[in-house]
């Protein structure tokens, strides 16, 4: 017979199959519900190690489409910054290296860690380049999109993604990764449920 708590996440799981949503087991071991925003599997940039998005679930997502040679590529000191203040509580920042503006990540995947990595000490996941924008758009950036009717028109745009999985901000490519309004962002959807 099914303890009390095996029932209700038997219950938890089908009614996230009825709305869309996966179960995901989070290292407590408890059933959590995954969004449908994260139920991809993405490449890691360091291996192409294909990676779940659902471990992001519950979590407050900053997501950037990166480039390495761009008057913004100073931007991962920013991020990383920001990472590493927020991170213990809920926060994770998500880059997404693309050749979509200009040419400016023309490198394969060691190069661009090497940069991220070795030239600003990024510590947040970074994934394997892809495109992020139009019809060829990896699954991520494609519903990142339909969720806020705006596509990255440069590279370092960014989304907001609440634990919940919705985008509740897009910030343009010139919005500092410390800028006030996107840092006090942040700082409501970490307090949000």
């Amino acid at each position: 017979m099914a303890s009390g708590i095996q029932q209700a996440a038997s219950a938890a799981f089908l009614l996230g199959i009825a709305a869309g949503v996966s179960a995901a087991t989070p290292l407590d071991g408890k059933a959590a519900v995954c969004p449908a925003l994260w139920q991809k599997n993405l490449p890691r940039l360091q291996d192409d190690s294909p990676q779940n998005l659902c471990q992001y679930s519950g979590k407050v997502a900053l997501v950037v489409n990166t480039a390495s040679y761009c008057g913004f590529t100073s931007q991962y000191q920013g991020l990383e910054k920001v990472y590493a203040r927020f991170q213990q509580r809920g926060l994770v920042v998500m880059g997404f290296p693309s050749n979509d503006f200009g040419q400016q990540e023309p490198g394969n995947s060691k190069q661009i860690a090497d940069l991220c990595f070795n030239t600003y000490g990024v510590k947040f996941p970074m994934f394997a380049k892809s495109v992020v924008t139009g019809v060829q758009a990896n699954p991520l950036f494609k519903e990142l999109a339909a969720q806020t009717g705006q596509s990255p028109r440069w590279n370092f745009h960014k989304y907001l993604v609440d634990r919940r999985g919705k985008v509740v901000g897009s910030f343009p490519s010139d919005t500092s990764p410390e800028d006030p309004k996107l840092i006090a962002q942040i700082e409501k959807a970490l307090t949000a449920p």
